[in-house]
Parts: C-alpha cells; sequence; structure tokens
C-alpha cells in the first residue's frame, strides 16, 4: 500500500521528469554549443507540445540542432528539404496503384515524411503556397486526409522547421496562419568568441561529439502531460492577456507609439504563452509559473504573430524585439 498522499506523488514525479529534462537539456549542451537560450527554447516548445520555426544564417547548426534534439528524446525524425518544385504528396504521402499475385489491382499507401515523430521542414519558405498548406493540416490537426481517408500522424508529432533570413530569393513567405501555427519563432545567432573557439575544437578533430539519449517518446509525452497540469497563478493569466491584448492595433494601453502595429496576434498568443512559461519553469525545477517566464518567452511567441507598420520601423526606428520589449512593460 502506498502511504504516499497525491501531493507526494505529484511531486515526486515532477522531480523526476526535472531529472529526466536536466540530462537531456545537458545531452543537447554537448553537441549544440554556446546557445543555451536556443535549448531551452527548443525544449520548452516541445513541451508545450508545440512546433518551432528555427530561423538563421547558413552555418549555425539548424540541422544539427534538429537532429540532435530527435536523438536525445528518442523520436522518429525524418527531413525534408523544402523546394519550389516540391508538391503535397512529397510531404504527406501518396496511393499507388499495384498489381498482387492475383492478378488484382489495388491502391497502396506510402507514407511521407511526414509520419515521424519529428519532422525536419528545412528551408520551408521555399515551399510552393500549396505545398505550405498541406503541411499546415498535418501541423494543425495531427493527422493527414489522402484519397478521402483521414490518416493520423505518430505521437508526439512535432514540426522543427528551418528559415533563412537573408537569401529571399526564390521563396515564398509564410502565410500569417500558418507562422501562426507554430508556438515559437526560435532565432540563432552568431556565436561569442569562446563559443567559436569550443566548437572549432569539438567539430574538426578525428571524433566529432555525438549526444546520448536521454528520453524516450513515452518520456516526452508524460512530460507533456505534466506541463499541462502544471498551476498557473491568476497574476500571470492576467499579465498573459494584458501583454497579448496590448499587442493589437489600436490597443488603449500599448505603450508603443500609436499606430505601430500593422496586425496583432489573436488567442492563440496567449495559449502559447500560457503552455510555454509552464514548460520554462518545469525546465528550471519550479512547480508554477511566474511573470519572469512569460517575459523571457514573449519574444519568440509573439515576434511571428504580429507585424509592425512602417511608420513603427522607419520613423520610430523599431524592430520587432525591441517593439516586443516595450510590450513587456505593461506586465513589469
Amino acid at each position: 500500500m502506498n502511504d504516499a498522499s497525491p501531493d507526494t506523488a505529484a511531486l515526486a514525479d515532477i522531480e523526476r521528469i526535472g531529472e529526466q529534462l536536466a540530462a537531456a537539456r545537458a545531452a543537447i549542451g554537448q553537441v549544440f554549443l554556446g546557445q543555451d537560450r536556443v535549448v531551452d527554447e527548443v525544449m520548452a516548445t516541445l513541451l508545450a507540445g508545440g512546433h518551432g520555426l528555427v530561423i538563421g544564417v547558413p552555418g549555425l547548426g539548424k540541422t544539427l540542432l534538429v537532429e540532435t534534439v530527435a536523438t536525445v528524446f528518442g523520436l522518429s525524425t525524418q527531413r525534408a528539404q523544402f523546394t519550389p518544385d516540391l508538391m503535397p504528396a512529397d510531404i504527406l504521402g501518396s496511393e499507388v496503384l499495384e498489381e498482387g499475385e492475383d492478378g488484382r489491382r489495388g491502391f497502396r499507401f506510402i507514407e511521407g515524411p511526414v509520419f515521424c515523430q519529428l519532422l525536419m521542414a528545412d528551408e520551408i519558405n521555399r515551399a510552393s503556397p500549396r505545398t505550405q498548406s498541406a503541411l499546415l493540416q498535418a501541423m494543425q490537426e495531427r493527422k493527414v486526409a489522402v484519397g478521402g481517408v483521414n490518416r493520423p500522424l505518430p505521437e508526439p508529432f512535432h514540426v522543427l522547421a528551418t528559415q533563412n533570413p537573408i537569401e529571399q530569393e526564390g521563396a515564398y513567405p509564410l502565410p500569417e496562419a500558418q507562422l501562426d501555427r507554430f508556438l515559437m519563432e526560435i532565432r540563432i545567432d552568431f556565436p561569442d568568441l569562446e563559443t567559436e573557439r569550443r566548437i572549432l575544437a569539438a567539430t574538426t578533430g578525428i571524433n566529432a561529439g555525438k549526444a546520448p539519449n536521454a528520453m524516450s517518446a513515452a518520456d516526452l509525452m508524460e512530460a507533456q502531460a505534466a506541463v499541462r497540469a502544471m498551476p498557473i497563478g491568476e497574476s500571470v493569466i492576467e499579465g498573459i492577456l494584458r501583454l497579448v491584448r496590448a499587442a493589437r492595433p489600436g490597443a488603449p494601453d500599448s505603450p508603443l507609439p500609436a499606430g505601430s502595429v500593422a496586425w496583432g496576434p489573436g488567442p492563440r498568443a496567449s495559449q502559447a504563452l500560457s503552455l510555454a512559461a509552464r514548460a520554462r519553469a518545469m525546465l528550471e525545477g519550479r512547480l508554477s509559473p511566474s511573470l519572469d517566464d512569460v517575459t523571457a518567452l514573449a519574444p519568440a511567441v509573439l515576434r511571428h504573430r504580429m507585424a509592425l507598420s512602417y511608420a513603427a520601423e522607419i520613423d520610430a526606428g523599431l524592430d520587432m524585439d525591441q517593439a516586443v520589449g516595450r510590450l513587456t512593460e505593461v506586465i513589469a
């Protein structure tokens, strides 16, 4: 007979999950060096059950990051290189007509790369809108419809898409509806000098480092359930609502100059901030999120869900991260 109270058992589960996450974070850090913020945002995205858009110039390790995350979390993974001629069937799969040994003909479904637990959609903005829309259903509904049949995707299912911000020729900007499907936009910046020195030493020798497995897909799903079960204070909920509503055009309590916001975040941004803040709290071993978690993750959650006006960018000299920084003043 277990004499532990439910609260004690829940605390024990959270502590165990926290130890697993700490091991996973350390394992990723062994290979993806010196980018702690990026690693935390990717892990928070997975813990919240969402998808991530990873943006950075070539050579910063976007592909390495996704491959390492898949290894550490024990997820089946596929990579799809997005190009202008990529068709929806190349992502979702297709039915082919086959003839059996008995001479009968029938259709057989061949799964596309989306049938995995972690899909790397490389250079997603190079695919046509038609292909982007096909991926949209998979991201939102966790299933695809081919040949009139709904086919569920594996669990868990996550998309980590990459985008190159400096090569726009031949690219198709992602529509706002699809951008909103990404829980976070995760930006990878150039490493500092010491980090780049470590990268040079670690990757140009005989033995390149490889991350160990730290968790399983079942462990990740258990952690995701724990994130959703984590209590969140009323003050944090109110802070999230104030922040998101202040980021919309014409918001009366916005700290930004009038007319700065061309279009702003919808209710899905509030949902994303709530889940992401709880995920960050769990990563740091805390039992509930704080407004500091909301402030820390606001740029990654909001920057792709709003757009600044021409006047804000040119006349006021605001960029998106500066604008989000000012917006967080409403919850300071």
